[in-house]
């Protein structure tokens, strides 16, 4: 441990070229950074402010150096860790001395401020390696954004299990009580673009990645435990509704309610959305769920359907509508940001780990079709059984490299873990693959954040735009071959399954729409949250044509008499003030 005390000759010592002087204030941090681990920081702190005659307290004060020599930052009362990011990287580097700059094939660049012309006059050269070198790569700094959840933030961490579930599982993620797995998540909104704001009435994308030993699993969800459609040749036209009118470039409520009340299915999803869970209050305090069923499969090939959820353990707090707008305008970026300090504070956000288990017996006699990703099933039916706890403990490195990079794909599951007949899930399984393809390449799984590195790649794929790793070599590239290339393994094929029917385009359109949503506005809903829960709902639908408002009330009415009726109160007085508005000015 380091000293509050030392004589001048301790104080002695050798800079990092090797010259006998006096330790400087720089190198002492250094040396300290490199001596002591986190918890032992603000011991180290206070012997170097004795040393050093200089005051601070280890709480809120960090010491660094730079160009302008050594002093101690105290973090304003409006700072955060956030802001607070390039003082802390410069404190991180110690006393290190600036790097070389340089090119993008790392030749050392002589003079960065100015242009090399022929007089100071003169036209540019050509020559000018290192402008064409900068401006060449910042033409091609963008990638395509998402087409959906383009707005979000990740975080790091891991999956403890704390409950065996290996009966009803056999992916190595569940292995043994304790096990941990390296996981990454994503939370994002859906319909907004990369600068909209983090507070907008929206559903929350909740993607986690575990980086498993039998390969990733991409857990791809939401922060409800619904979804607005259940078919997924629907998908592209909902959200084609959700975003920019293709003429004026607006939202357009026009666009929105008339796909949602032409498809009453949404009706569950939109009750959930314009409730007050409908804007989280950043990321931490909102439950995660896998929404779609899945197939657990055991060790002995027996399988189960399930549902998987992640339960927040900060407590659910949701934004009022005047906060939420009032942050869009101050603090756009007011998820992404606190869930960044949280985790610079040590504040580590944590969520509970449950799956929801159904036997095939149980789906065939179920009261309505189990893999409705429009519906839930029943606690009380179908209890929550504990699994594991996850844990995010660190943020990203760099933005771009581990969270806009970061790829999901519900088609990624291990052993033990299988798809259902989810027609939504199904779909999903291309559609990521594909816009990965198309946004980061057809190489997008050897990022080092997509990469699975606790597994090893064996495979025949080769070649492809931006292949960065060996391309395996000289193995063989074809299957089946006779130079012991990699080989399948029967005992992980997926479980075997009997399907008989009828094939053509079932219309899905006709099941039970209201059922669920009318246990939700009654059952769930105090009063005072279904009032809100109107109004919200007309706050948007009044935007609409008459035509649209007039459908749109009707199918909440074939909910509940009361949930039309509410919405129809507030549209009444609405219309009423245009009118009056419209009169004053004739």
């Amino acid at each position: 441990m380091v000293g509050a005390h030392l004589s001048n000759e301790e104080r002695k010592g050798r800079d990092h070229r090797g010259g006998g002087v006096e330790l400087s204030p720089a190198g002492f941090i250094r040396r300290v950074q490199l001596g002591v681990n986190h918890s032992d920081w603000n011991i180290a702190l206070l012997a170097f402010c004795n040393i050093f005659d200089i005051s601070a307290s280890p709480a809120d004060s960090v010491p660094y150096l730079s160009g302008r020599g050594l002093r101690v930052s105290k973090m304003a009362d409006n700072r955060d860790y956030a802001k607070e990011q390039l003082e802390r990287w410069q404190q991180q580097r110690g006393s290190q001395e600036a790097d070389c700059l340089t090119t993008g094939a790392g030749i050392p660049v002589g003079d960065k401020l100015n242009v090399l012309t022929v007089g100071p006059r003169g036209p540019l050269l050509v020559q000018d390696v290192v402008f064409t070198d900068e401006m060449a790569h910042f033409d091609r700094e963008r990638i395509p954004e998402r087409v959906v959840h383009a707005k979000g933030a990740g975080a790091f961490g891991f999956f403890e299990v704390t409950h065996d579930i290996t009966k009803f599982c056999k992916a190595k993620v569940f292995e043994h009580i304790g096990k941990r797995t390296p996981m990454a998540i994503r939370f994002s909104t859906v319909a907004g673009e990369a600068g909209s704001a983090d507070t907008v009435r929206d559903p929350r994308g909740f993607a986690m990645k575990f980086y498993g030993e039998d390969g990733n699993w991409d857990l791809v969800g939401n922060n409800t435990p619904i979804f607005f459609i259940r078919d997924a040749i629907l998908f592209p036209s909902f959200i084609h509704s959700q975003k920019r009118n293709p003429q004026t470039h607006l939202k357009d409520a026009d666009m929105v309610w008339d796909f949602w009340s032409l498809r009453p299915e949404s009706l569950h999803q939109v009750s959930f959305l314009f409730s007050d869970r409908g804007i989280p209050d950043g990321h931490r305090h909102m439950n995660g769920y896998g929404s779609h069923t899945f197939k657990l499969v055991n060790a002995y090939g027996n399988a189960v359907y399930c549902k998987f959820h992640a339960k927040t353990d900060q407590g659910i707090k949701n934004l009022s509508v005047k906060d939420a707008e009032r942050l869009a305008s101050e603090d756009p970026d007011y998820g992404l940001r606190d869930l960044y300090n949280a985790i610079a504070n040590g504040n580590f956000p944590s969520w509970t780990f449950y799956i929801q288990v159904m036997t095939f017996e149980q789906a065939e006699t179920f009261p309505f079709n189990p893999f409705d990703v429009t519906k839930v099933w029943p606690h009380k039916d179908y209890p929550l059984i504990p699994v594991g706890k996850i844990v995010l403990n660190r943020n990203p490195v760099n933005y771009f490299a581990e969270v806009e990079q970061l790829a999901f794909d519900p088609s990624n599951m291990p052993p033990g873990i299988e798809p259902s007949p989810d027609k939504m899930l199904q779909g999903r399984l291309f559609s990521y693959r594909d816009t990965h393809g198309h946004r980061l390449g057809p190489n997008y799984l050897q990022i080092p954040v997509n990469c699975p590195y606790r597994t090893r790649v064996a495979n025949y794929q080769r070649d492809g735009l931006m292949c960065i790793s060996d391309n395996q070599g000289g193995a063989p590239n074809y299957y089946p071959n006779s130079f012991t290339g990699p080989e399948e393994q029967p005992a992980l094929k997926e479980s075997c399954v009997f399907i008989s029917g009828d094939v053509q385009r079932f219309n899905s359109s006709v099941e039970d729409n209201v059922s669920q949503v009318r246990d939700f506005f009654v059952k769930v809903l105090s009063e005072e949250e279904r009032m809100r829960l109107c109004e919200n709902i007309a706050n948007h639908l009044k935007n609409t044509q008459l035509f649209i408002q007039e459908r749109a009330v009707k199918n909440f009415t074939d909910v509940h008499p009361d949930y039309g009726a509410g919405i129809q109160a507030y549209l009444d007085k609405h219309n009423a003030e245009g009118k009056r508005k419209d009169e004053v000015h004739t």
